[in-house]
């Protein structure tokens, strides 16, 4: 049996008009062939894949054609797109006669004349290797799911949980692949588009209304019918065409439960629409009061408008502002990507005083440059190896630790992840545990800082990830939406809400 796999990522924030490129892909590597099974193994989605592969002890020959992630952002540009496509359509042509793809991608991911990227790329893999060939897609849960995705592979799958197990989702999707080719199985899908969108801050799969949600779709996985069950809140800030959320079922050849099903879990996410529009974050200068004053151990300080896991540019210099106009008296890091910044600092070098204007680069829109003055403590950069995520290694470009006041900042020229990861500042012999503040640009994934924090504040900040959905720039989105507009009936405006367009079983045409 042999086995292929792809992995192309990306999430799309069509508030960051800063356009993702070929070298963002790069810093956190594109890697293919062999270099894939040498490389990629041991973590993250294709990591997963891998683990399947081999727990299943079936006589497999893995045909890897190629990994690529680039951290959330802008759209891709249209050359990314269209070498993407070119790779994949070389690498599927080279491999010759495969048995199955595994097909893994995010879902919520736009180029500069296209909407739906993952739709294209699932439609070229169908075209490439027929009807008879089985794709199974696995999609970050924050995918936006379209006609066109659901047309052209055989199952879905996506994250059970946020923070994200990517390694699960690879495990699983894999898994329902080999099953669908060594035990004939017949893939049958039902899907939902629910007219909503949300802010970010009840994205939390371990409490909430998204627990209510996330926990049906595994109660009704129990049943040996139900190949999958997924629910899909879209990406809060991807203005297409066919935007909102959404919910798969897969059955085994049961077109009528998978309707069934399909039904009752978007009408589960609608009886919760309210409870995923309550709002935690406070106002900014509330919140850098109340990580100041707090006694029991180190703060989280989430700057939730600036969020670089959603695909904010991490030019916020919002929290920066009000810390030293508040005086804070705790020592807090703060990271930025800027890469005027990065290199100015660069060139000053290790030890000089730098007045510098800060923030704004990439939106700034939402961000004013300020003024600030302070020293270079040390000038690095380059390819980190990191242990946690799923990436193996990223490149930041030019980095800077920067201290001004109180606060120390960790600037980079490339995304990179922002300081939300303990180990970058630890990469340029800065312990976060000698400070009793952290701002991170995420607005729910703190994971990476949960063995040190003792506390979350979300700062309500204004960017590209903002919580406060109303005031976003919405220009394609399809409307009437819920809670952007009044909607009392879901399926009044759904584009999919049910009564037929059910994939087409490939296999079996």
């Amino acid at each position: 049996m042999r086995i292929a796999v792809i992995y192309i990522g990306q999430e799309t924030n069509d508030f960051n008009p800063q356009p993702t490129t070929l070298k963002d892909y790069e810093s956190f590597g594109i890697f293919e062939g062999q270099e894939i099974t040498d490389r990629m193994t041991a973590s993250g989605q294709i990591g997963g894949f891998f683990q399947a592969i081999a727990d299943s002890k079936l006589d497999i020959e893995v045909v890897p054609i190629i990994r690529a992630w680039s951290c959330a952002g802008g759209r891709i540009t249209n050359d990314a797109f269209e070498h993407f496509q070119r790779k994949i359509e070389a690498g599927l042509a080279a491999a010759g006669q495969i048995d199955g793809l595994a097909l893994q991608l995010h879902g919520a991911c736009a180029a500069e004349d296209l909407d739906d990227v993952e739709g294209a790329q699932a439609a070229l893999c169908r075209k490439i290797l027929g009807p008879d060939v089985p794709i199974v897609l696995g999609l970050d849960h924050h995918a936006n799911i379209t006609q066109q995705i659901i047309d052209n592979v055989d199952a879905i799958v996506g994250h059970r949980t946020q923070p994200h197990d990517v390694f699960d989702t690879g495990v699983i999707g894999t898994e329902l692949l080999l099953k669908i080719i060594s035990e004939n199985l017949r893939p049958t899908t039902a899907w939902r588009k629910i007219p909503l969108v949300s802010h970010q801050e009840k994205f939390l799969t371990a409490h909430g209304p998204m627990k209510i949600w996330f926990d049906r779709a595994r109660a009704m996985e129990a049943d040996k019918r139900v190949l999958q069950a997924s629910n899909y809140p879209m990406q809060p800030w991807l203005d297409v065409a066919e935007g909102g959320w959404s919910t798969v079922v897969v059955t085994d050849n049961d077109q009528a439960l998978a309707e069934e099903l399909a039904d009752e879990l978007a009408d589960l996410c609608w009886s919760l629409r309210d409870a995923f529009q309550e709002r935690e974050a406070v106002d900014v200068d509330a919140a850098v009061v109340m990580a100041d004053a707090e006694t029991d151990g180190f703060v989280v300080l989430s700057d939730t408008g600036d969020t670089v896991f959603g695909g904010a540019a991490g030019d916020s210099n919002v929290i920066l502002e009000a810390v030293l106009r508040l005086g804070t008296k705790k020592p807090i890091l703060i990271p930025m990507i800027s890469p005027r910044a990065a290199r100015q600092l660069a060139d000053a070098g290790e030890g000089a005083q730098v007045t510098i204007d800060l923030g704004g680069d990439a939106a700034p829109e939402f961000f004013t440059p300020i003024t600030v003055t302070g020293t270079v403590r040390k000038v690095g950069g380059g390819r980190l190896n990191i242990v946690e995520g799923h990436h193996g290694e990223i490149d930041l470009g030019v980095a800077v630790i920067f201290d001004v006041g109180p606060v120390t900042m960790m600037i980079t020229e490339l995304r990179g992840l922002a300081g939300n990861l303990p180990e970058l500042y630890e990469a340029f012999g800065v312990d976060p545990r000698d400070y009793g503040i952290a701002v991170l640009k995420t607005a729910s994934n703190f994971q990476y800082f949960s063995k040190i924090a003792s506390c979350v504040i979300r700062a309500d900040t204004p960017g590209p990830g903002q919580s406060d959905v109303f005031t976003l720039p919405w220009k394609r989105i399809p409307r009437p939406i819920y809670p952007l507009d009044p909607v009392a009936d879901w399926r009044a405006v759904s584009t999919m809400p049910g009564g037929g367009g059910a994939a087409p079983s490939h296999r079996f045409v």
